[in-house]
C-alpha cells in the first residue's frame, strides 16, 4: 500500500543481479482476444517457491512484514527475458523490481527475496536507463528507484509491451520483492503511463479494467485478467460499487475507495450479529496482508473471537480451533455481501512457540482498509474506465473467460458457480452491537450455569437475549467440547 510518493535524487549505482535459479518454471500468462491473464501465485506455493520452503526454518519475523502472505505475478523483462515475480498491489501505482535482500532482518524474508528474481538493465538489449529517480514509500518499507524503459513480456506467443517505464531499486527498506502497482496511473497519480495504461495504449486490452481473484489459502493460486474476467470464479452477478472520487476520499488520494454498508458476523448457528456504526468508506488493497478497521470495531470483532485485546504487536491472538468452524465474517456492500470464512480470516503462523493463530484484522484509526484476509473471498473487477469496482462472492468452479470491451455491461454478467457450501445455511440477523461487554457477560453466565444458556438460543430473540443467542453453539462445536468455548470466551463466533 503506497501512502506517499516523493521525488528524490540519487547517484547512479550498479544494481546487482540476483540468482534466478531459484525460480521454478510454471505456466505464465495467456491471452485470447484483447485481454491477458496471469496466474496469481501465493508465496506459500511450494511448487513455485520450492527452494524457499525447503530451506525455511521457524518463522519469527513480525507478522506485518511476512513474505508468506503475499500474491505474485511473473513478468518477463527485457531482451532476452529476465523472469521476475512482483507483488500485485491495488494500493499503489508503479512497477519496480530488484529489492535489496541484504537489508532484510528475517531469514525467511531473505530467502524469499532471493527467489523472486532480479533484473539487470545491462543484460537487456532493449533497456534504456534514465536519469529520473524517486523514493516510493509504503505502509511498510520504501524503495529508492531509478527509472528504466524496457520491454515486458507475458508468455510465448504474445507480443511484449514495448518501452514500458518502471523502477529499478537502488536501495530498499523492508521490501522482499518488487511491486506491480495496478492503481491509477498517468495524469492521475503519476506523470507517465503505468502498466495498466500501457496495456490499453498498446492495444493489449480494450479498457483500463482488470479482474482479480486471489484464490483461497488452500488453492495457493488465483488469477488476474487484464481486460477480461472469469465467470468460473464467482457466484451471482457482479454488483457495481462507484469509486469514491479523490476529493471526497478519506485521504484525498485517487485509490480504490468504495462505500461499505455494514459488517456482521455469522457463526455456525446461522444467527447473524450485525455490528453498529459500520457504514464507512473502505479501500481495497491487495498489497496489504491484513484488514484495518477502527479500534472500536476491531476490538468488538476480536472479542467475539475470544481475544482479550491486542498483543504487544497489535494483533488479536485467537484459538486455532476456530479454523475448523463453519462461520463467516461478512462485509456488506450495495447489492452484495462478501462472506469470509473463519479459515480465511484467521492466520496460522509457525513460530518457535508452536502454531500461533491471529485474527486477520488489526485496529487502525487513520485508514480503513480491506486487505487480503477479506479479498481472498471476493471476486473483484476494477474498472478505471467507468470509475467503478464490481464485486461478487468468490467461488472457483472452473474457467470461462470473457473480454471486457468499451461496450461491456459488467453488471449484467453472471457467474457460472453456485453458492459456496458455507453460504447454504439460512442466517437471521439477531443483534447490532460494537460492544464486547454483553458477550463477556454471556460467557460468564454460561459458565455459572454450566453452559446451558449458550445452547438455549431463541429463534426469535428479544433485545435482552440477542447477544446470548449469537453465542448459541452449533452441534458440531458441542461435539468438540462446549467447555472449551466457555473458557475461551467465544461468545460471538460459535
Amino acid at each position: 500500500m503506497t501512502l506517499a510518493l516523493a521525488a528524490c535524487s540519487h547517484a547512479s549505482v550498479t544494481t546487482p543481479r540476483l540468482d534466478n535459479s531459484a525460480i521454478k518454471s510454471i505456466s505464465n500468462s495467456t491471452s485470447s482476444g484483447k485481454y491477458v491473464k496471469f496466474p496469481v501465485i501465493h508465496s506459500t506455493n511450494r511448487d513455485v517457491f520450492a527452494d524457499v520452503w525447503a530451506k525455511r526454518g521457524i518463522q519469527t519475523v513480525p507478522l506485518a512484514n511476512r513474505s508468506d502472505v503475499a500474491y505474485y505475478a511473473r513478468l518477463e523483462i527485457g531482451n532476452p527475458p529476465q523472469p521476475n515475480y512482483v507483488q500485485l498491489d491495488t494500493g499503489s501505482f508503479e512497477l519496480w523490481v530488484n529489492p535489496d535482500c541484504s537489508s532484510l532482518q528475517g531469514a525467511s524474508d531473505v530467502q524469499f527475496c532471493k527467489a523472486v528474481g532480479s533484473y539487470n538493465p545491462s543484460s537487456s538489449s532493449s533497456a534504456v536507463v534514465t536519469q529520473g529517480t524517486k523514493t516510493l514509500r509504503y505502509g511498510i518499507g520504501s524503495a529508492d528507484i531509478q527509472y528504466v524503459t524496457d520491454d515486458i513480456g507475458f508468455s510465448e506467443g504474445n507480443s511484449p509491451l514495448k518501452n514500458v517505464q518502471f523502477g529499478v531499486a537502488l536501495a530498499t527498506v523492508d521490501e522482499f520483492s518488487g511491486i506491480l502497482g495496478i492503481g491509477h496511473g498517468e495524469n492521475v497519480t503519476i506523470r507517465y503511463k503505468n502498466f495498466i495504461d500501457e496495456l490499453e495504449d498498446q492495444g493489449v486490452t480494450d479498457t483500463k479494467a482488470f479482474s482479480l481473484a486471489l484464490g483461497s489459502k488452500n488453492e495457493q493460486e488465483g488469477v488476474v485478467i487484464f481486460g477480461g474476467l472469469d465467470t468460473g470464479k464467482f457466484t451471482g452477478t457482479l454488483q457495481k460499487q462507484p469509486i469514491i472520487p479523490a476529493k471526497e476520499a478519506p485521504d484525498g488520494v485517487p485509490r480504490y475507495w468504495i462505500d461499505m454498508d455494514f459488517m456482521s458476523l455469522t457463526p455456525p448457528s446461522g444467527q447473524t450479529k450485525k455490528f453498529a456504526n459500520t457504514t464507512m468508506a473502505v479501500f481495497l488493497d491487495s498489497g496489504a496482508t491484513l484488514t484495518l478497521l477502527p479500534q472500536t470495531l476491531a476490538d468488538a470483532i476480536g472479542a467475539d473471537f475470544g481475544a482479550d485485546g491486542t498483543d504487544s504487536s497489535g494483533f488479536y491472538k485467537v484459538d486455532c480451533g476456530l479454523n475448523d468452524l463453519n462461520g463467516t465474517v461478512d462485509f456488506a456492500f450495495s447489492g452484495v455481501t462478501i462472506h469470509v470464512p473463519y479459515s480465511e480470516m484467521i492466520r496460522e503462523i509457525q513460530t518457535s512457540f508452536g502454531t500461533q493463530c491471529y485474527l486477520g484484522i488489526t485496529p487502525n484509526e487513520d485508514f480503513v482498509l480491506l486487505g487480503d484476509t477479506m479479498l481472498r473471498s471476493a471476486y473483484a473487477v476494477f474498472d478505471q474506465s467507468s470509475d467503478a469496482i464490481y464485486l461478487a462472492q468468490y467461488v472457483n468452479c472452473g474457467t470461462e473467460e470473457v473480454e471486457i470491451t468499451t461496450t461491456t455491461d459488467i453488471a449484467q454478467i453472471k457467474g457460472k458457480c453456485g453458492a459456496p457450501s458455507f453460504m447454504t445455511t439460512t442466517s437471521t440477523t439477531v443483534s447490532e452491537s460494537t460492544s464486547s461487554s454483553s458477550a463477556t457477560a454471556t460467557v460468564t453466565a454460561a459458565a455459572t450455569a454450566g453452559g446451558s444458556s449458550v445452547v438455549a438460543a431463541s429463534s426469535t430473540p428479544t433485545a435482552s437475549n440477542a447477544i446470548s443467542s449469537i453465542g448459541a453453539v452449533s452441534i458440531y462445536w458441542l461435539s468438540i467440547g462446549m467447555a472449551m468455548a466457555v473458557s475461551l470466551g467465544l461468545a460471538g463466533v460459535v
